[in-house]
């Protein structure tokens, strides 16, 4: 997928996601004995070389979140440290450019699991509490996949309200249990699983069970489905499938808050349909969007129902207005297709467009500013390619949040640049607000201000320094190039 989707579909489900990986991450503490491992470029790769298993939060001091969470990180490594073997939570400031790569982080905040000296990196994908991020940690250092002995074990490990994965093997040996331990540790990280070669101590238990067989348990749909086909990649895929439900619901409860984030990481396109629940319409759209997801299921769509009572920033994430509830949005490879004030009967015939190519793509935009005369030049989503690409200028452009403080700090700078450059032709100073407008270019945004800048012979590079007028004008003239015209004047006066 190109890098334009993935932020687009980061900022789209930003809405659904308690647990999104940009908040993973956290810093130390104040207290006088800190049991989080500080570890920075000097030393990571000898560290890390010598365990078997730890966790890597990779975290930047000045984010809120990031210390908002240190407390609870810090708490979770004093409590695992009295493990045995003692389990190790460590941190890296990647803020610090030396720092970026560290096994395999690219800047971003997260939080990863690193296996076996560094050869095995997951990303982390559990709870962000202190008792949450023990529980997960233990469950992730055994084994991948634990076994079902006793009632006793099926009762505990196979609650009514979560999803489980069990293996049911005559011997646990053989192709077909070795690949689904392959499964097991690669997916642990987000699903649970278990084996057994007795299937009459499972819910549901039949005694003609022999397996091999995978069957996965869920709270919802069918209740468990089975799979005989050990293929790793099948496996996989019909994990994937089968835990997403036909429509998925978000209504706010913590329950379903784990079948939203199946919802979101499924490779599926994705179709949501944002309601009042308790309008008067309410009743008609569900039937009917059930209906739909029913006719359509196992056609690469995933469904998903959200209360705009629980749901109501996703209304300025996609730039909708209150008098266009209710509307279904669908997602594919990064484009958008949009249908505001939707009826009940219109939801087969626009998806039905879709499916046949006829949907025009929705792409948010702020309006194209009338007057475009302030030194730092508007770009909306809509003279993007215009302003950017085609101008044959050298165009430096903030991506930025106008209520972000650090944009907010670095406005006055950007303006006194723009006025420097106010009688140079060829170089334009703009700015782009990523919250009012789609990205529809392959830009990599993972913290606010990103500044990039577009030569006018098409390289592009993005800024990476101190945020004073003198370093960015620097960097425009080690950068700027003339534009392409000029450049084939002087090789016809050569």
């Amino acid at each position: 997928m190109a890098m334009s989707s993935a932020i687009s579909l980061c900022f789209v489900f930003l809405f659904a996601l308690h647990s999104s990986l940009l908040l993973l991450t956290v810093a130390g503490t104040s207290d006088s004995q800190e049991f989080v491992v500080e570890l920075d470029h000097s030393n990571f790769t000898h560290f890390v070389t010598n365990l078997d298993f730890l966790i890597v939060s990779f975290y930047s001091p000045g984010c809120g979140r990031c210390k908002k969470l240190a407390p609870e990180y810090e708490k979770a490594a004093y409590i695992l440290s009295k493990h045995n073997p003692h389990l190790v939570l460590a941190k890296v400031n990647i803020s610090k450019q030396a720092n970026v790569g560290l096994a395999g982080s690219d800047g971003r905040i997260s939080i990863k699991i690193v296996r076996d000296g560094g050869k095995n990196v997951q990303e982390y994908k559990g709870p962000y509490d202190a008792d949450g991020i023990v529980k997960y940690v233990k469950r992730q250092y055994g084994p991948a996949s634990i076994e079902i002995n006793t009632l006793e074990d099926a009762q505990i490990f196979l609650s009514d309200n979560k999803i489980a994965i069990v293996g049911i093997f005559p011997h646990f040996s053989g192709e077909e249990f070795e690949n689904y331990t392959i499964l097991a540790k690669n997916l642990r990280p987000t699903e649970e699983f278990f084996h057994t070669s007795d299937a009459k101590l499972l819910p549901q238990g039949e005694s003609s069970v022999a397996g091999p067989l995978m069957r996965v348990f869920k709270p919802f749909d069918e209740l468990f489905v089975d799979t005989q086909d050990f293929d790793v990649n099948a496996l996989e895929k019909f994990v994937e499938e089968s835990i997403v439900p036909t429509v998925t619901i978000m209504d706010g409860d913590q329950i379903n808050q784990r079948l939203v984030d199946n919802f979101m990481y499924n490779s599926n396109s994705k179709v949501m349909l944002f309601i009042n629940f308790s309008s008067e319409v309410a009743a008609s759209l569900k039937y009917k969007y059930h209906e739909l997801a029913e006719l359509y299921k196992g056609d690469n769509l995933s469904f998903l129902m959200a209360d705009i009572g629980v749901s109501s920033h996703a209304i300025k994430q996609y730039g909708i207005k209150d008098d266009q509830i209710p509307f279904v949005i669908l997602l594919s490879d990064g484009t958008k297709y949009l249908k505001s004030n939707v009826e009940p009967d219109e939801l087969s015939p626009w998806l039905k467009k879709y499916k046949n190519g006829e949907l025009e793509p929705y792409i948010k935009s702020e309006p194209i500013p009338e007057h475009n005369d302030e030194p730092v030049k508007v770009v909306v989503a809509h003279t993007f390619q215009d302003t950017v690409f085609n101008s044959r200028k050298n165009v430096l452009l903030e991506f930025y949040a106008p209520s972000h403080k650090v944009c907010k700090e670095l406005a006055s700078v950007f303006e006194d640049l723009a006025i420097s450059y106010q009688r140079d032709p060829d170089v334009i100073i703009a700015k782009f607000d990523i919250f009012a407008n789609d990205i529809l270019h392959d830009f990599e945004i993972w913290k606010l201000p990103t500044v990039y800048f577009k030569s006018a012979d098409g390289n592009i590079s993005q800024y990476i320094g101190y945020a004073t007028k003198e370093d960015f004008r620097e960097f425009i003239e080690k950068n700027r190039s003339k534009p392409a015209d000029e450049q084939l004047d002087v090789k016809d006066e050569l």
